[in-house]
């Protein structure tokens, strides 16, 4: 059965620490290995929403325009037909009050037919427009989905390769925190969030601190053999363990 955490002793404690440390950089090294793939996935698939988004947009615009057209073309048909209408009509007039009110009906289907040709040209200048930026988007998207494709196998594969052992140490981390006091826990958190390297246990190696590399004086050697209390780098705060704490009985 394991010790309760206030019945360990110091040496015990170290080397708890030390062993979550190992568990740790080892995970440590799978996120390295992962690199920014899981960011650069998610920023892809970010990306590529936004603009099958804006696809979407554009592709609806060019609808509504089209629309537009098609309703001008009707516009000019129905014009031009009153047109036809009207001066046949005038060929029958018995006055002049009934000429002009007819060749006014003209004159005003004429500009009518000018205006809606007009804003054909307009919309089919819209749709030219829109288009080419549909086909670039288009490609834009294709680009990325391929990128996208790329990266998931890339990061699949890390993942199907490291996942089992991946497992096995988070458990391991697990249980690992489980022996240690949650003041330890929290100064052991804090000091690995505060190097990128994230080392906050560090055996002494060749007179030195294993993660700044300053000089150990040898009365504070003997003490970290000694495994009275716990020891910190005064120059940067890590724990300090000697190269046989894992030889320490739980």
């Amino acid at each position: 059965m394991a010790k309760a955490k206030d019945t360990l002793t110091v040496g015990q404690k170290l080397k708890a620490l030390n062993q979550l440390q190992q568990v740790d950089s080892r995970l440590d090294e799978f996120s390295v290995l992962k690199g920014e793939l899981p960011m650069e996935v998610e920023d892809l698939e970010d990306e590529i929403a936004g603009l099958q988004t804006r696809i979407g947009n554009i592709e609806l615009s060019i609808a509504e325009q089209k629309d537009e057209v098609g309703r001008h073309h009707a516009n000019v048909a129905e014009a031009q037909d009153l047109i036809v209408r009207y001066k046949k009509q005038l060929d029958e007039v018995k006055n002049n009050r009934e000429f002009e009110a007819l060749s006014k009906e003209v004159e005003l289907q004429s500009l009518e037919i000018q205006l809606s040709e007009k804003r054909i040209r307009e919309a089919n200048n819209v749709i030219k427009n829109k288009e080419a930026t549909l086909e670039v988007s288009r490609e834009r998207l294709s680009v990325k989905e391929k990128d996208l494709e790329n990266k998931k196998i890339e990061l699949e594969k890390i993942i199907a390769d490291t996942e089992k052992e991946e497992a096995k140490l988070l458990r391991k981390q697990a249980r690992a925190r489980k022996k240690i006091e949650p003041r330890f826990l929290k100064a052991y958190d804090k000091i690995r969030g505060a190097y990128r390297n994230g080392l906050a246990v560090v055996t002494v190696e060749r007179d030195a601190c294993g993660g700044c590399f300053n000089r150990i004086p040898p009365q504070v050697q003997v003490e970290i053999t000694h495994r009275k209390k716990v020891l910190l780098c005064e120059h940067c705060g890590r724990v300090l363990v000697d190269e046989l704490i894992d030889e320490v009985e739980s």
